[in-house]
């Protein structure tokens, strides 16, 4: 799969996943009234995280929210902060991705640039999907230590042989919305973070070696020192070393050390 596909793919995965986590917290079917043992009946319950609904047989729906905060438990209060975060984080990774996808050009913005926007989009998509999941996972848990317990009440009296009416509720449609919207968006979260591998430029090494052009040609003869520019007609130039000489040809054949850096 080419770098663009996998990053496309990415996207249009995280932004259905992010519409899905938006949608599962406006929904109101977090928790249903549980009809196992009450199959008929006139009115039926349903909770949302803001608001908690009545439905009668009529068809007539009435719903009523939330209007306290420090009344309601500390587990839905920690539901709702966990999904917000998760809708603030996948927000705030659609629009870094988009300005990153390798398909828009924005003015001369490089792959490297692009590479470091992938990744922290694809980071925050994966944070939001985790969230999202731990939300719905302890909303999950809550509900069913409440059916448990609810259904352990039901059979008190008279030793276990009277059943007093109860109501309990089970999973509502929310919860697998949030659930399958928590992994897609975790799952393009990945797939970003994948595609910046191939956004990144490889670092190639060159070894390079300079050289610097060398000084005038200088003669040394016994008895005393010479410098000679090699300008003349009738100059020769020469290096003479204990009174052995080399001509300018030999001494470039076999540079020294020197000349190079």
């Amino acid at each position: 799969m080419s770098v663009t596909a996998c990053q496309g793919l990415g996207f249009v995965v995280s932004l259905i996943g992010i519409a899905g986590i938006i949608a599962a917290t406006c929904m109101d079917q977090w928790s249903t009234q549980d009809l196992y043992n009450n199959p008929v009946t006139a009115v039926f319950n349903y909770q949302g995280l803001w608001r908690s609904c009545v439905r009668e047989s009529s068809g007539f729906t009435e719903c009523r929210g939330y209007f306290t905060l420090l009344g309601l438990p500390a587990m839905l209060q920690a539901v709702r902060a966990l999904m917000i975060v998760g809708i603030v984080l996948g927000v705030i990774g659609i629009l870094v991705s988009i300005f990153a996808l390798k398909c828009i050009r924005i003015g001369s913005m490089e792959d490297s640039a692009k590479a470091k926007m992938t990744l922290t989009s694809g980071i925050m998509f994966i944070i939001s999907g985790l969230c999202a999941i731990a939300g719905v996972s302890v909303f999950a848990n809550m509900l069913v230590t409440n059916f448990w317990m609810s259904t352990a009440n039901m059979f008190t009296g008279m030793g276990g042989m009277v059943q007093t009416v109860q109501t309990r509720y089970t999973f509502g449609s929310a919860l697998f919305v949030g659930w399958v919207a928590g992994g897609l968006t975790l799952i393009g979260g990945v797939m970003m973070c994948i595609a910046c591998r191939g956004l990144a430029p490889e670092e190639t090494n060159y070894k390079a070696v300079s050289y610097h052009a060398s000084g005038p040609n200088v003669a040394y003869k016994h008895g005393g020192f010479k410098a000679s520019t090699g300008f003349g007609p009738n100059t020769q130039n020469k290096k003479i070393y204990d009174g052995g000489a080399r001509t300018e040809d030999e001494v470039q054949s076999h540079p020294s050390k020197y000349d190079y850096v």
